[in-house]
């Protein structure tokens, strides 16, 4: 019997499949050592690829860990927006569920990597408009989110000025995870403060 035989990977597999490795392992680099300790030579280890593939499709570290953070970010959008959405309109406390959803989306490594990428930008310039024009995304990605639920009341300033406050509220209690990393405390949190911004969408969003 002659031994099976894999098709060869094309060279877009190939490429594809290389960029794949190291923004998974600038990822874990960054949740691991933090943005300073990120560095080039890590994540190609870590990847398993050469330092020439590394500097080809990502030529800098700013230029890495931003794709790698984006590319997370993506990725969860696509995955909240093709299932959580058809199950919020089918809810029978839509708010409720909506809030949890953006206090789940925060939970994840995406908000750790983005932590890392805001912390260093305070003293980098050039990595502070990248981060930048990086939150805008994000917060279009919230309106996109939100549209699907209310519609275009999403484009009523004050309904937009509460999604705001609601994803700085979420953040700024998120990031006390960092100084006291227990989820029951963190849970503890939430849930009276998740009753207030219901509140504040009650008044507001129809339903």
């Amino acid at each position: 019997m002659s031994p099976i035989t894999r098709p060869r990977r094309t060279q877009e597999e190939r490429t594809a499949a290389t960029r794949r490795a190291l923004l998974d392992a600038t990822l874990d680099c960054l949740i691991e050592f933090g943005y300073h300790g990120t560095t080039t030579t890590r994540v190609v280890e870590r990847a398993g690829v050469s330092r020439g593939a590394q500097v080809h499709h990502f030529p800098t570290k700013n230029v890495l860990v931003l794709a790698s953070v984006q590319h997370l970010a993506k990725r969860r959008a696509d995955e909240f927006l093709d299932h959580s959405v058809p199950r919020l309109r089918a809810s029978d406390d839509w708010i409720g569920d909506a809030l949890d959803l953006i206090w789940e989306i925060n939970q994840g490594p995406l908000f750790e990597a983005a932590m890392e990428l805001w912390n260093a930008a305070r003293t980098d310039p050039e990595l502070r408009e990248h981060v930048n024009d990086f939150e805008r995304e994000v917060a279009t990605g919230y309106v996109v989110l939100a549209r699907a639920l209310v519609g275009d009341l999403v484009d009523d300033p004050e309904f937009r000025a509460d999604l705001y406050f609601i994803l700085d509220t979420i953040r700024g209690l998120r990031m006390l995870q960092f100084v006291q990393p227990s989820p029951e405390r963190a849970l503890e949190r939430w849930e009276p403060t998740k009753a207030r911004l219901r509140r504040l969408l009650e008044g507001r969003a129809p339903r």
